[in-house]
Formats: structure tokens, C-alpha cells, sequence
């Protein structure tokens, strides 16, 4: 157990980050979705290069897991419209709720209770999912 609380420091402090920035502001992804401000694009776009580039180095030296395998990228599987499709959905869920996955925990913890229903949503949308997976074009 006590392995783990670098994992909850960590996810803490990314909370601490996500607050501070105002990434889980929903007066900032509304912004973003009507394209009124760069903040949130610049959040993002952050993110991304500073994930690339530690992958990349994480790649160059090897580095493992937390479980000691070596790490890999998986392959990305063929099918744009799929792409399309998910990313349209995700970001509809996003702008209807105001929080994608990870900010709606956040919010929790900063008192917004209500996030709980969308929480609920999304976890009966995952189960839903799950259910239909093989029946659906992927």
C-alpha cells in the first residue's frame, strides 16, 4: 500500500495544478469552446509538448514501468472516422458538462457536488459501452 502514495501525491499535486491554472473552470471551457480565449488552448498545447518530449525521453533511456516492463507506444489501428466519431462525442460530453475525466474528480474535491451526476453519467456511459463494444464498428 505504501507504494502507492507517490501515485496519490502526484495526482494530488495535479489537482493543486489543474485548480491554480484554472483548467477545471468551466467560465475557461466555455471560453475555449467559443473560441473567446487562448488559455485553455495554450493549457493544452502545453501538455502536449511537454508529453511528447518526455516520452520521447523516456524512450531514449529506457525507462521501465511501474509494473518493470520496458515501455511501448502501442500501434494506433486504422480508421479516421472512428477518430472523428469519439472525438465528437467526447468533446460534446466535454462542453455540455464543462469537464472532461480527470478535472470531474477534481472538482469533488473543490466542493462542486453536482459534478457527481455527470461522474454518474460517464461511468453508465463506460458500462453501456462495454456492453455494446462488440456489436459496434470499431
Amino acid at each position: 500500500m505504501a507504494k502507492y502514495i507517490k501515485f496519490l501525491l502526484v495526482g494530488i499535486v495535479f489537482g493543486i495544478v489543474l485548480v491554480k491554472s484554472e483548467a477545471v473552470s468551466w467560465y475557461r471551457i466555455y471560453e475555449m469552446f467559443k473560441f473567446q480565449s487562448f488559455h485553455m488552448y495554450g493549457i493544452i498545447g502545453t501538455a502536449v509538448t511537454t508529453g511528447i518530449l518526455l516520452l520521447q525521453i523516456a524512450k531514449a533511456k529506457r525507462t521501465k514501468t511501474t509494473e518493470g516492463d520496458e515501455l511501448s507506444v502501442p500501434k494506433k489501428q486504422p480508421g479516421f472516422l472512428r477518430y472523428i466519431i469519439g472525438g465528437s462525442i467526447f468533446g460534446l460530453g466535454w462542453a455540455l458538462s464543462g469537464a472532461c475525466p480527470g478535472p470531474m474528480y477534481i472538482l469533488v474535491g473543490t466542493g462542486a457536488f453536482s459534478i457527481l451526476i455527470v461522474i454518474a453519467s460517464a461511468l453508465l456511459g463506460t458500462f453501456v459501452y462495454g456492453i455494446l463494444k462488440d456489436k459496434l464498428p470499431h
